[in-house]
């Protein structure tokens, strides 16, 4: 697992790679991430956007801008978490994902909370990356 903590905002990732959906003659691989989101701070936020960058073990980078997450914008109270799980294909056996999420307090202020980089490791690569 790997977490980082923003502003009061842990953000922790657990990555695993889906054999059952992959593919490796066909060049797929598919891995599945489970965030979960934690309001440590005193004051409500919004997650508003998501920001990720995706790159394959070849160096091929895909960046990926949007509202929220899995189709929600999640408001946590002081103490409350949030958690989904999504997924993200690549053509190569290992990749590194990094980004960050938009929050928004009641007053309107914006600020945006690391999200830690993890690496996507398969067993059908030469060697783990991190």
């Amino acid at each position: 697992m790997y977490s980082q903590t923003t502003r009061s905002i842990r953000i922790t990732v657990k990555p695993v790679f889906l054999e059952e959906q992959s593919s490796p003659v066909e060049g797929h691989y598919v891995w599945a991430y489970h965030v979960r989101i934690e309001n440590f701070g005193p004051e409500t936020v919004q997650l508003r956007n998501r920001y990720w960058k995706i790159t394959d073990g070849t160096g091929r980078v895909l960046e990926v801008r949007g509202p929220g997450v899995v189709g929600e914008q999640p408001v946590l109270e002081p103490g409350h978490s949030y958690e989904y799980t999504s997924g993200t294909p690549l053509a190569a056996p290992s990749g590194i994902m990094s980004g960050a999420y938009q929050m928004e307090t009641p007053s309107g202020e914006t600020f945006d909370v690391v999200i830690p980089t993890f690496s996507l490791d398969s067993p059908h690569q030469p060697m783990r990356l991190h």
